[in-house]
């Protein structure tokens, strides 16, 4: 009869002794390796990693004059940005490590419960073999997981706290450190008096317009088209279709392009309209507020209404028929029909796409940039925004054109709080999640 193993409390500090002790020593075996070199990159990097990133730096670049030369040299100092990175990456290996603790820790209790209850206690080969049989999915979800940690979370990591820092055009690396600031640059950004924060309320202002217009007109517009194109007596309804999804097929940047040459003071627009005698001056659709506002809605429904006429296409083709043959008998009128059969039953399917189309046009770059670029420019705004600015061309502007990297994270990350409260508010509050069993007309 085997003895009954007991689980060493030094197992809880030495990784893999009890799989060591249930006989699975390759498992084991790499547990220890792998806190053994957890426990070497801690003393030969990790420390100098999490100081570094407390301090972010304490000796700056300058020039020191050499006796023996009789010039200055260039003394190389602290780089902030790679402090702050070597922290944020020190961090997600401590916490990797922790992960990898708590698999020590659960395999090797398991393992010595097997043993004790006469189990089989699988090999380090039968487990790798299970890998590519039983546990395929923990093999598939390993590299998305290890690709959404490197390439997701630690870059979304290190945005967050460069928000604290006042790393900006001022405290640029290697040549100047920058330095945690606590909640300053949010102070700044939305209740001081400075121009940052006069520019930030009115730019927030117009970035949720944009968004409310181009996510409405867009939705009702796409299923007007599709409740066109798919009534009876419209002949050809493949080729109208196709017609509509061609601007799909293009990309968008490329038609809005053309769509500001053709809107400028000489476009074709503008010159036609002159020719023909219906205006004396160029009409001032990229260089006024107002009118750039309304041509990049309008600029935007070009590109976004084929993509609602599809998905309303397909929910139309799924509405039971004899619901309208009833409300015909019952004599309701089209539109009668439209607000109690039809739009009820797409409101509920697409209230998902709906609020996944107000977060993307809260975040959409393409339309302003590439039609206005956030122009026409104002002195009053803070350092080139525009008129036409959203929340994230101007984050972009506040990186490529005046380097404010700090004012610019504090502004995706506000960006991340609308979104996020938004979608969880109008989700939940939502027949689609309140009915999921089905609709009810």
């Amino acid at each position: 009869m085997k003895k009954e193993l007991r689980r060493n409390p030094i197992g809880y500090i030495c990784m893999g002794l009890w799989n060591i002790q249930a006989g699975q020593i390759t498992k084991g075996l790499l547990f220890l390796a792998s806190e053994i070199a957890f426990i070497l990159f801690v003393i030969f990097k990790g420390v100098d990693s999490i100081i570094g990133l407390i301090t972010l730096g304490t000796n700056q670049q300058g020039m020191v004059f050499n006796e023996e030369t009789g010039i200055y040299d260039r003394v190389d100092g602290d780089n902030s940005m790679l402090l702050l990175l070597g922290g944020v990456i020190t961090l997600f290996v401590i916490a990797l490590f922790i992960i990898a603790w708590w698999l020590s820790v659960k395999s090797g209790k398991d393992a010595v419960e097997r043993y004790n209850l006469g189990k089989k206690v699988e090999s380090f080969k039968d487990e790798i073999k299970a890998l590519f049989d039983r546990d395929v999915h923990k093999l598939l979800l390993f590299i998305p997981l290890l690709g959404l940690l490197i390439f997701t979370v630690m870059p979304l990591v290190y945005m967050i706290l460069m928000a604290f820092t006042n790393y900006d055009v001022n405290h640029q690396p290697p040549g100047n450190l920058f330095d945690w600031v606590g909640l300053d640059n949010f102070k700044t950004l939305l209740g001081s008096t400075e121009k940052l924060s006069q520019t930030f309320w009115p730019i927030l202002g117009w970035t949720l317009i944009w968004a409310i217009f181009a996510t409405f007109t867009n939705y009702f517009g796409g299923i007007f088209l599709a409740i066109l194109i798919n009534k009876k007596g419209i002949k050809f309804k493949k080729v109208w279709r196709t017609i509509f999804v061609l601007t799909i097929a293009i990309p968008s940047f490329v038609s809005l392009l053309v769509v500001r040459t053709m809107l400028n003071k000489n476009g074709v627009i503008n010159t036609q309209l002159i020719n023909m005698g219906f205006i004396t001056s160029p009409l001032p659709f990229l260089t006024d507020a107002t009118w750039a506002r309304v041509t990049v809605i309008v600029a935007n429904m070009w590109v976004g209404i084929p993509y609602t006429m599809l998905i309303a296409t397909g929910i139309l083709t799924n509405i039971p028929a004899d619901l309208y043959e009833s409300a015909r008998i019952d004599g309701a009128s089209p539109f009668k029909m439209f607000t109690k059969i039809t739009f009820p039953y797409m409101w509920f399917i697409t209230t998902p796409y709906l609020i996944s189309n107000f977060i993307s046009n809260v975040n959409n770059f393409n339309p302003i940039y590439f039609l206005t670029q956030g122009g026409p420019l104002t002195l009053e705004y803070f350092k080139g925004a525009g008129k036409t600015d959203l929340l994230v061309t101007w984050l972009y502007k506040l990186t490529k054109d005046s380097m404010d990297y700090n004012y610019a994270a504090a502004i995706g990350i506000v960006i991340f709080i609308i979104s996020a409260s938004t979608s969880i508010f109008v989700y939940t509050r939502s027949n689609a999640f309140k009915n999921e069993e089905g609709l009810q007309l």
